[in-house]
């Protein structure tokens, strides 16, 4: 059975950048992110169904989800996000199943962003948290999503704090801007993940 490592890590912590580095060592990445995008688009049913919950504010004028608002809107308001992530979610993580048992790599990455938060540990191994300053985090959140100071710091709070998601890490990638410390912490992980699938397959039964 494929080991599979989980993915997190509050929003601006660079999980992206993590996963790439992964991916350049042939590793397969899972992103639940891409997999809700494909679930949201127009015509899908968890589209119509966010329409009829959370009402049309949020599509724009092209048919298509406004996510940077909509994530916005649902982050301080905890009642609505709770019923998109019971709209998504489930989609979300019957698909990644599905994409897991396709594998046949000694190990995966699945990138989950609110792993921990939905509760989700039972779809992973092992969980790789990927941390940074709050202060870096909300840097990188305003310039990605042309968002304001206030606005990241809010989607911040709604999120676990730093000290309680590595709480539940086994292990942590510290990124704070310099690509060459990550490209050196993600190589010592890839061989301790092949070392730790050997082990895995090892300890199943023969059939």
């Amino acid at each position: 059975m494929i080991l599979r490592i989980g993915l997190t890590g509050g929003i601006g912590s660079g999980k992206s950048v993590v996963a790439q580095s992964f991916a350049g060592l042939g590793v397969p990445v899972i992103d639940a992110d891409a997999i809700a995008r494909k679930l949201v688009e127009p015509g899908q049913p968890a589209l119509e169904k966010i329409k009829e919950l959370l009402g049309n504010q949020f599509i724009g004028a092209d048919g298509r989800l406004d996510r940077t608002k909509l994530r916005e809107h649902v982050f301080a308001s905890p009642g609505e996000r709770r019923i998109l992530e019971s709209i998504v979610h489930p989609l979300v993580y019957d698909a990644i199943q599905e994409e897991v048992s396709r594998l046949k790599t000694p190990y995966c990455i699945i990138v989950i962003p609110l792993l921990i938060e939905a509760n989700q540990q039972s779809l992973v191994d092992r969980i790789l948290v990927v941390d940074a300053s709050e202060e870096i985090c909300i840097e990188r959140v305003m310039l990605r999503d042309n968002t304001t100071d206030e606005a990241a710091k809010q989607i911040l709070a709604a999120q676990l704090d730093r000290e309680t998601r590595i709480g539940h890490a086994d292990d942590v990638i510290t990124n704070e801007g310099n690509l060459e410390s990550v490209t050196d912490q993600v190589a010592q992980l890839h061989q301790k993940y092949l070392a730790l699938a050997a082990l895995q397959g090892q300890s199943l039964p023969d059939k």
